[in-house]
Formats: structure tokens, sequence, C-alpha cells
């Protein structure tokens, strides 16, 4: 007995699966400058590194003698391969199949690369465009399923790398699903959103084209569900490539370290002038970090939310390391809801994978006002410093000026050994001076035969009073370390994130808390 009919079945239906929607709906993907689902794992991947799990699935039809009548594959391709020699899963929707929206066959082989990514600790890579659920698949009208997928997801965030690319348009559960990760990114080209333009119509009666609702104006810059914007394809799959360089191969391991060539002894004599004496004016805070990172090592992500907080992976003698920073041109660097929901990302980001953190530290306290109040500040300010207290990598935090009100108190974790150095521009206190000497000496202030003149000697002797090197010297030091020469900052960070590798290494595992996204 032979079993060629069988292989040749087999045969038939990889070929089909291979052509995906075919010619008519290849052509159609490249019109629109996308990528067909299967050239973005060629992409994505190391030449000739994907091994695909489940080619077979989809749905089938056979003749009265039972031979092979018609196939159509499932609408995502699943498999595992590497990225820059390192082990992933993969899955990517197929958008020339029913528009890439989710049957059943797609589900069980998306619920199957999920638990097999957390069974093997390996990185997991989703490269989405998909409508979402169907009004066609299933038969009669039923009750939403619980989504096993998500729950897979949930363990994969705090055991390996979760990374999301939205390279068309992607709705419903696809939408919501490409937030569920550690880093996302999507292409100018493409949109996302919970419902399209056709149900936002029947539902709210607006008229509404599918960039207008979420294209990465909307998901980038205003409501933050999506990380970083690129240019096109290949851009995303480099920035996701460049995130991947920065973590571990999984929460057992520490961060790999990268010879970059840099010299840990690099003195910048730029660094001493970089900040402004005068309080109110701005500097250019992603050059100050560059400046003492290694060469070429930053990556930055969420640039375009919560704009007066910074947030890179770097390295510091080759080391992968977390920054955080304010930018004062926003908001004086005031942290509003936004910036703090990026810090809060952010932390739990580096704790989760053993990722040292630095805080450049200029910040005035959180944004005040009526707009601001609104926002409910106050929850996302113990948000934050509960991630903060909640860590146990090692921090370094150096106030480079600013360091005032409740932001200014989330210097790192309280129960850590948290190394707090200060630049000679640095500043502290409950309030800063202007608006401090305002607050507490209002009735003095007014009850003056001059208000503005004692307004403005009272805010001079609080300057003097207020510098480093005098309070500093008052306190004894007394929880912060040292000032140090701003030039000296990459030695002293040299040589924290050395010792942090010691402490690191008996880390590796999960925490005691998962990452949510």
């Amino acid at each position: 007995m032979s079993w060629q009919k069988a292989i040749d079945e087999m045969n038939e239906k990889k070929r089909i699966a291979r052509q995906m929607g075919g010619p008519a709906k290849i052509a159609q993907q490249h019109a629109k400058g996308r990528l067909t689902v299967r050239e973005r794992i060629d992409h994505m991947l190391d030449d000739g590194s994907f091994h695909e799990i489940g080619t077979l699935a989809g749905k089938a039809t056979y003749d009265s003698k039972n031979d092979l009548k018609s196939f159509v594959p499932s609408s995502v391709v699943t498999g595992f391969g590497k990225v820059d020699s390192r082990e992933v899963c993969i899955l990517a929707n197929d958008f020339t199949i029913k528009g890439g929206s989710t049957d059943d066959a797609a589900m069980h082989k998306q619920d199957y690369i999920e638990r097999m990514a957390i069974a093997r600790k390996m990185p997991l890579v989703c490269l989405y465009e998909g409508a979402g659920g169907s009004v066609t698949e299933g038969g009669d009208a039923q009750i939403v399923p619980v989504n096993f997928g998500w729950a897979a997801l949930t363990e994969q965030m705090y055991t390996a790398p979760l990374v999301a690319a939205n390279l068309g348009t992607a709705a419903g559960w696809i939408a919501v699903q490409a937030a569920f990760c550690h880093f996302n990114v999507m292409t100018k080209s493409a949109e996302m959103f919970v419902a399209g333009p056709p149900l936002v119509k029947r539902a709210l009666d607006i008229d509404i084209d599918k960039h207008t609702l979420g294209d990465y104006k909307v998901h980038v810059y205003e409501s933050g569900v999506v990380d970083n914007v690129a240019e096109d394809e290949e851009d995303a799959f480099r920035q996701i490539r460049q995130f991947l360089s920065y973590l571990p191969q999984n929460v057992w391991h520490q961060p790999p370290r990268m010879d970059t060539g840099d010299d840990p002894n690099r003195r910048e004599e730029e660094l001493i002038s970089i900040v402004p004496e005068d309080p109110v004016k701005s500097f250019n805070v992603r050059k100050m970090i560059k400046l003492i990172a290694d060469k070429d090592s930053t990556f930055e992500i969420a640039q375009h939310y919560g704009k007066s907080v910074v947030t890179m992976l770097a390295r510091i003698d080759g080391y992968p390391v977390a920054i955080m920073s304010n930018d004062s041109r926003f908001y004086g660097g005031a942290t509003d809801v936004p910036g703090a929901e990026k810090m809060l990302k952010f932390i739990d980001l580096a704790d989760t994978f053993h990722i040292p953190t630095i805080y450049m530290m200029d910040v005035p306290g959180f944004m005040i006002g009526p707009d601001a109040e609104r926002t409910g500040p106050e929850r996302k300010a113990v948000r934050v410093h509960a991630a903060m207290h909640q860590s146990t990598v090692p921090w370094a935090s150096i106030i480079v000026r600013r360091c005032f009100g409740v932001a200014g108190s989330g210097l790192g974790p309280y129960n850590n050994m948290l190394l707090r150095y200060s630049w000679p521009s640095g500043k502290w206190g409950s309030l800063p001076t202007a608006g401090g000497a305002l607050a507490e000496f209002r009735r003095e202030i007014e009850a003056a035969a001059d208000p503005e003149a004692k307004r403005l000697e009272l805010e001079a002797l609080l300057k003097k009073r207020s510098s480093p090197l005098r309070s500093a010297v008052n306190f004894g030091l007394f929880g912060l370390e040292d000032i140090i020469d701003p030039r000296d900052t990459r030695a002293v960070l040299v040589e924290f994130v050395r010792q942090a590798q010691e402490v690191t290494r008996t880390q590796v595992g999960r925490k005691f808390r998962g990452m949510r996204p």
C-alpha cells in the first residue's frame, strides 16, 4: 500500500496555502503599498530560518470520489524562526484571505503558537492586519466566547518579550490585541480601531474615514495605544529588531551585553554647560542622554506621547539600561497623566526583564491646574510611585536640574539601594522657588508696602538657599550620595551598571507581580 495519494493532497494544500488569497488579492495588497503575510515574515526573520506550523489548517471541500476539490487556508500564518540569530515565535494575519478576519482555524493556530512561546520561553512577534471577527463565522449567533488567546498573552507578558506591529487595517479584537505587548509600532499607512466606519455610522451616525478614525496620528500622538510610528514596513521590522536587542530571551536570563566599542571613560565637555542657568529655559534632553550613553545605542519609546517624559533603552559599557528623563520643552517638564502612564509601563518593562534603571531628573512636579485635575493626576501619581517601589532592579537617579513636589519625591524605589546624585545645577524642595515663595509667604507679601518688591526679595533669598552645595551640606548629604561634575556622569554610571549585573544575576526569573500592557 502506498500513501502517495495522501502525500499529493498534503503537498497540494501546502501549495495553495503558499499562494494565500490568489494572484488578484496579492495584487490588491501590493497596490496599497503593503507586503503579503509571507513577504512580511521573510523580511522580519533571518533568511531561511522560518519553520511554519499549521500550514494545512483551513477549510477543504471534496468531490464524490473524495478527491480534493478546493482548499481555503486559514487567515493567520504561524511558526518560529530567528531574529538576529535568536529563536522567536511568530504569528501574522493574512489580509488576502477574507480580509484577515478570524476563523476557527486561525484562532486555534494563534492559541497554539502563543502557548508554544510560553512553553519554550521564546519571544513572540505579532504582525497584525485583519478585520477581527466575522458575522459569517460560526453559523448562528452565539455568546462571545472567553478569549483564551488573551490569557496566553497575559502570561507571555511576564515570561518573554512580546512585540507587535500594525501594518494595515486592524479592527475589533485584532486592534485591541495589538496593544497587548511590551512594545508596538504601526506604519504611517496603517489604521486601527475597535469598530470601523460602517459600525461608527450605524451606532453614532458619524461619517468618518479609516485614517481619521484611527491612523498613527491618533494612536501614536494622542491615545498612546501604539508606542512608535514607522515610515514603512521595513522600518517597523527594524524597530522590532532593535527593541528585542536590549531584552533577554526570557526572564530567566539577564539582558545581553554588546560590545559597542565606546570608551567607558569617555568624558564629554559639552555636558558642563548643557543645562542653562536660567531655570525657565529648556535644553535638549535627548542630546544629554546620548552624550552619556554608548554612542549610537539609544532607542526611544513613545516619543510622541506624554511628551514631558522621555523614555529610552540604551547601552552603557555595552549593558542595556532603561533611561528616563523630563523634557522641559513640554509643560516645563511637569509630569502629566500621559507622561505618568508612559513612566509606569517603562518602569514595569525594565523591572520585568532585569534592566538597570537610570532617572535623569528635571521635574518641577506633577502638572497642575483645572485641566490637569480633570485627568486624575493623583491616581496616576500613586500608580507611578507604586511601580517604582515594587521595582527590584538597581536604580541610579541624577538630579540634573529640578526635583520638586510629589513627582520630585519619585527618585526611585525606597526599599532598594537607590543611588542618588546631583549636578551643581540641581535644585530640590517641596515647591519651586517662584511659586513656593508666593504660596508660603502670601500674607507677608500682601502686607508689604511694595508687594512685588517683597516677592522678588524673598525669591532671591530662597534661590540662594536652594544651592545644591548649601542644602546638601546642611543635610550632611543624607539621602544624596554626592554632587558630581556633569562630565563625570558617564564614569559614575558605568560603575553603577557594572555593579548592577551582580544584583540582576540573582534576580532572574518571574517577578512577584506580572507586567500588564
